[in-house]
């Protein structure tokens, strides 16, 4: 079966750094693009950062230049180096695979909780 588990959350000062992981399992890696998406308590979920197959990134304007998204194939591992962080970056977040075509396949993991308070 699919899985996508995310570790590396917990508690942060403003200013400070954390690294997410997500481990994927169940799918051909490699050919998904894979991202990081958030949802703040009344607040939609949003995309935070995603990389391609082919490895290009794109970034929510709120995090670029703090954030960096990332992947190693071999190991089936995505990751959100998150420096720099603010309060507002508070929320769930999860990891999601998403494979294009004539049929679109979606995965999600349960999310890990990132929160940023002095």
């Amino acid at each position: 079966q699919v899985q996508l588990v995310e570790s590396g959350g917990g508690l942060v000062q403003p200013g400070g750094s954390l690294r997410l992981s997500c481990a994927a399992s169940g799918i051909i890696f490699s050919s998904y693009a894979m991202g990081w998406y958030r949802q703040a308590p009344g607040k939609q979920r949003e995309l935070v950062a995603v990389v391609s197959s082919g490895g290009s990134t794109n970034y929510a304007d709120s995090v670029k230049g703090r954030f960096t998204i990332s992947r190693d194939n071999a190991k089936n591992m995505v990751y959100l180096q998150m420096n720099s962080v603010k309060p507002e970056d508070t929320a769930v977040y999860y990891c999601n695979a998403e494979r294009k075509g004539s049929l679109s396949i979606n995965y999600w993991g349960q999310g890990t909780q990132v929160t940023v308070s002095s």
